[in-house]
C-alpha cells in the first residue's frame, strides 16, 4: 500500500508542483487549498501518513490548522512551508508539533528530502515508497546527546561537550536526510557577548550554561533554515544575540 499525503497549500501553481513531485515518487496525494478544507479531508488523521501545511493562508492559518490537527491525532507528521518565516516562526511551529519547517521558494528535491526525513522517524507497516530506499536513517544518537530536530530536510542533533562547564564552543551532528552533506557542526560563544550578557543581566551567565546551549541552537537553526546547507567551514559563532534574550537571562535558573 503507498503511503499517502495530504499537501494544504492555498497556491494552485504551487499544490500542483508538490502533488507531481510526491506523486512521481510514488506517493498517493490530495490536496486542499486551504486549511478548513484541508481538516475536512484529514478526518482523524488515519488515511494520511504525513501532511505538507502552508503557513499563510487566509481564514485559518497553517498554525491553527496544525494545532487542530493534533488534536484529532497528537502524532501527525506535519512538515510546515512558508514564504514569510523566521526562525522565531520556524521554532513556533516545532513547539506546535510540526515534524520540519520548510521556506520557499520550495523546490522538488527540498520537499522530497524533508518528507523523508519526516517519515523515516515514524514508524509504519506501510510500503515505503521508491524514493525512500536512498534515505540513510536517522545517525545514532550519541550518549548525553539532546533531542534531534528536522529542518530543511536535516536531522540535528546537539553533541555533549568534553567540559560542559567551561567550554564556549557547542557542537551538533548535521545530517541530510538523504545522501547528501553532512558532518559535525561547532558553534562558538563569542567571549565578548558572555561578558556584555553579564553585565546587561546582573548575573554570570558561564558559557556551558544550557542558556547558552539554546543561543547557539538557536543561531544553527536559523543558518540551515535559511540556506539548507552546512556553514563554511563547519563553524558558526555567537556573535551578538538579541536584546530580548537579555530578559531571559535575568530569569534564567542557576542549575
Amino acid at each position: 500500500m503507498k503511503r499517502r499525503v495530504l499537501v494544504i497549500d492555498d497556491e494552485t501553481n504551487i499544490r500542483r508542483m508538490m502533488r507531481l513531485t510526491l506523486e512521481t515518487d510514488g506517493y498517493e496525494v490530495e490536496d486542499a487549498p486551504d486549511g478548513l478544507k484541508g481538516l475536512e479531508l484529514f478526518g482523524d488523521g488515519s488515511r494520511f501518513d504525513a501532511v505538507v501545511l502552508d503557513q499563510k493562508m487566509a481564514g485559518m492559518d497553517g498554525i491553527e490548522t496544525l494545532r487542530q490537527m493534533l488534536r484529532r491525532a497528537p502524532d501527525a507528521t506535519v512538515i510546515m512551508v512558508t514564504a514569510f518565516g523566521s526562525i522565531e516562526l520556524a521554532v513556533d511551529a516545532m513547539k506546535a508539533g510540526a515534524r520540519d519547517f520548510l521556506k520557499k521558494p520550495l523546490t522538488p528535491t527540498l520537499l522530497r528530502d524533508a518528507l523523508l526525513a519526516a517519515l523515516s522517524k515514524r514508524s509504519s507497516p506501510r510500503e515505503t515508497p521508491r524514493a525512500a530506499a536512498e534515505v540513510l536513517p536517522p545517525p545514532p544518537i550519541p550518549a548525553g546527546s539532546n533531542e534531534v530536530w528536522t529542518v530543511n530536510g536535516f536531522f540535528i542533533r546537539a553533541l555533549p561537550s568534553e567540559d560542559v562547564a567551561s567550554s564556549t564552543d557547542h557542537r551538533f551532528l548535521v545530517r541530510h536526510a538523504g545522501r547528501g552533506p553532512q558532518g559535525e557542526v561547532l558553534v562558538a560563544i563569542n567571549s565578548s557577548e558572555i561578558t556584555r550578557i553579564a553585565k546587561l543581566s546582573g548575573r554570570p551567565l558561564p558559557p556551558g550554561r544550557t542558556f547558552w546551549q539554546q543561543q547557539a541552537e538557536r543561531v544553527l537553526m536559523n543558518h540551515m533554515f535559511r540556506h539548507a546547507a552546512l556553514p563554511p567551514g563547519n563553524r558558526l559563532t555567537v556573535e551578538r544575540i538579541d536584546d530580548d534574550a537579555v530578559l531571559l537571562a535575568r530569569k534564567w535558573d542557576r542549575t
